[in-house]
């Protein structure tokens, strides 16, 4: 075979592997949106308060941050694409337990959203590590517009439920089918992906990363970076869960209004991350996360003290705006070097998701004393973090940078 067939037959492998990749992230993103549309409705079904929503919300959170601190050593074993596959059937079953037991009452519920959260922790650390490595084979930032397709699929999600609310169709039946458009789609796209280092797939993924994963918890830039990325985490999760609660609460919206207002703020994450690159191209991941935190305060106030409906949809097109680029920046920043990608990967991924964890129920409490709309205002201080920390996002110089 000719160098330029040998080089041909690469870029075509990496370019599978970035399709399966996108797969991967739309999955991710249709399925946990799909259920974060459906919110309203099972708090009403089971007459939660605002505090016990909260809670009940923490189980989720819970399973990914169980789910993240061991995700490096399971890819490095099983490798990214029998991780994302897996994950992925787990979520699917997980789904199934959410639309049955949520009609039975709370305590049947939380296992199922346990489950989920788990996979989908896991499906978040696996997926970030293979998109590393496609990024890596491309030789260009591409980072971004993968969690853009994630938003893609949580925008398909919100919508697909918006809809499901105007014509009635019940949480059971909506989200029974969303766990069969998973399984029947992102366990056979991953079979795409590029080995997470030479030799993994055959070796079952053993030395895909280094032998103790552990050892990046006492890397002090990936602790800033995860403390960082928990900052845009804490600002996504709480949009994602309260967006719509807020809307229907705090300006007596219709629940199909409050669930298109979840799908304006995605709508306006995705396009963020589609265009952002040429930005960090052009500015640095520095100069670029502190300007949109504070784009994504500015639309927080918005969507907090607007007054009318409207004004709090461009807060929300602001938040999402804001938010877009710290979560893909932190896992880039942490990728650097490919062969500690797991492990960093997973290390900030643990942090940034228990934003996931103090988030629903910070939230919550706040809410039973100055509403939800107004409780909003927290995320503001975490982003204030995010402005200080974000230097840890400069690219490494040596093997050393990350261990301070």
């Amino acid at each position: 075979m000719s160098v330029g067939t040998s080089s041909g037959v690469a870029e075509a492998r990496v370019r599978t592997a970035a399709r399966a990749t996108s797969v991967a992230f739309i999955g991710a993103g249709f399925a946990f949106a799909s259920w974060a549309s459906r919110i309203p409705q099972v708090r009403t079904h089971l007459g939660l308060s605002a505090s016990e929503l909260g809670l009940v919300l923490l189980s989720i959170a819970a399973g990914s941050v169980i789910a993240m601190p061991l995700s490096g050593a399971l890819v490095n074993r099983w490798t990214s694409r029998r991780t994302t596959a897996g994950m992925s059937v787990l979520l699917a079953v997980a789904m199934v337990g959410v639309a049955l037991g949520y009609r039975v009452g709370v305590v049947p519920l939380l296992p199922g959203l346990f489950v989920l959260g788990f996979a989908n922790g896991a499906w978040d650390v696996s997926m970030n590590v293979q998109a590393a490595v496609v990024e890596q084979g491309l030789g260009r930032a591409v980072m971004s517009r993968f969690h853009a397709g994630y938003s893609v699929g949580t925008v398909g999600g919100a919508l697909v439920g918006a809809l499901m609310v105007a014509l009635d169709v019940p949480v059971t039946a909506h989200l029974l089918g969303v766990a069969v458009v998973i399984v029947a789609c992102v366990p056979w796209a991953v079979q795409g992906y590029l080995p997470d280092a030479p030799g993994a797939e055959e070796a079952g993924g053993a030395e895909a990363g280094p032998r103790h994963p552990l050892a990046a918890w006492g890397e002090l830039r990936t602790l800033l970076i995860g403390v960082c990325v928990l900052a845009f985490a804490f600002a996504e999760g709480t949009a994602n869960d309260w967006i719509g609660v807020a809307l229907i609460d705090g300006y007596r919206t219709p629940a199909a209004v409050g669930t298109l207002g979840l799908a304006a703020f995605l709508a306006a994450m995705t396009a963020a991350r589609w265009f952002g690159p040429p930005l960090l191209d052009r500015y640095g991941r520095v100069p670029v996360v502190r300007v949109l935190a504070a784009v994504n305060v500015v639309g927080l106030l918005l969507f907090v003290f607007g007054g009318a409906t409207a004004v709090a949809f461009a807060g929300a097109l602001l938040w999402g705006i804001g938010v877009s680029l710290g979560f893909p920046v932190g896992m880039s920043a942490a990728a650097d070097d490919p062969r500690r990608a797991p492990a960093r990967v997973s290390v900030v991924a643990s942090i940034g998701y228990c934003a996931f964890l103090g988030g629903p129920p910070l939230i919550g409490f706040l809410g039973e004393h100055v509403t939800v709309l107004r409780a909003l205002v927290a995320v503001a201080v975490l982003l204030a973090v995010a402005v200080a920390l974000a230097g840890a996002f400069r690219p490494l110089r040596s093997a050393d940078d990350a261990r301070g």
